[in-house]
């Protein structure tokens, strides 16, 4: 069995690693959770991170949202300094503040929200991005004051609104003060209608809960990503609720579209173009 046992010295002529290997390919690719296709990563990146065989679209960050529908990637961003508090001294498996640190520390976001404005092929617009790394781009306050403030600069200097959602829906570690946010920002949004300011809304891959009870249904457009998952509660919970099989593909973007939930699904690579021909209906 020495064969099996045997290290093989290395193509470079030294000595072996004792074990450890060095994959000079590691992160240089990724598989595509639909359709199995293994993708050059550069590749994936340059086709806005949707696979080229399958069109399937990777969940993406909040930056990286920003960057892909202003012009060139520059926006101011608003609001940056607030910072989410511990109203209930909230423990579950750490304690809020920690948790909050932690999130900070690996999304390098104050909280689950950027709100920016800057020009989306050359219109100034104000866009609220929600990033689904920080705990689950739950809204809290920080995020129902910072799209709050949003929305208020939007009727003011009457620049269009546009909010990407992708959330797991209200923070359970703000109690009701998060679920407040719901019926604070419904109310903001009819003050923007009021002031006949568009608002786009653009749901991804997840839009759930709270958010889609409140701000991310209620657009003059509602647009989605395909194969988003978008709903108020998930669907094991309804299957175990009715005790009966939900349908094939139920809440995901193209059966929301089926049955009159969402005005459209537009692919990634389409969609700055997109909501610039659809701000052009609604300003004309």
């Amino acid at each position: 069995m020495a064969w099996f046992t045997r290290q093989k010295p290395s193509l470079e002529g030294g000595p072996p690693s004792d074990g450890e290997k060095n994959v000079r390919t590691e992160g240089l690719w990724q598989k595509c959770e639909a359709c199995g296709q293994i993708i050059w990563r550069k590749a994936l990146e340059e086709n806005l991170h949707v696979c080229p065989k399958c069109g399937h679209h990777f969940r993406i960050g909040a930056v990286d949202r920003l960057q892909l529908l202003f012009d060139n990637g520059q926006y101011e961003e608003h609001d940056a300094r607030l910072h989410s508090s511990d109203p209930l001294n909230f423990i579950d498996s750490k304690p809020y503040p920690q948790r909050l640190d932690e999130m900070r520390n690996v999304t390098a976001l104050p909280d689950a929200v950027i709100s920016a404005t800057g020009p989306l092929n050359g219109r100034n617009v104000h866009i609220c991005a929600l990033e689904l790394k920080f705990i689950g781009g739950s809204m809290g306050a920080v995020v129902g004051e910072k799209i709050t403030r949003a929305i208020e600069r939007c009727i003011t200097a009457k620049l269009p609104l546009i909010i990407v959602s992708a959330s797991g829906g209200a923070r359970m570690q703000e109690g009701a003060i998060s679920l407040m946010q719901l019926a604070k920002l419904s109310a903001a949004l009819m003050r923007l209608d009021e002031a006949a300011v568009p608002y786009i809304s653009v749901l991804t891959d997840p839009t759930t809960g709270g958010v889609t009870a409140s701000f991310a249904m209620l657009g003059d457009l509602n647009i989605a990503e395909p194969g988003a998952l978008i709903g108020f509660a998930g669907p094991r919970v309804i299957e175990q609720t009715i005790r009966q099989k939900l349908p094939e593909g139920f809440q995901k973007s193209e059966f929301l579209v089926e049955h009159g939930f969402l005005d459209a699904i537009v692919r990634r690579t389409e969609l700055k173009n997109y909501i610039t021909n659809s701000l052009d209906f609604f300003l004309t």
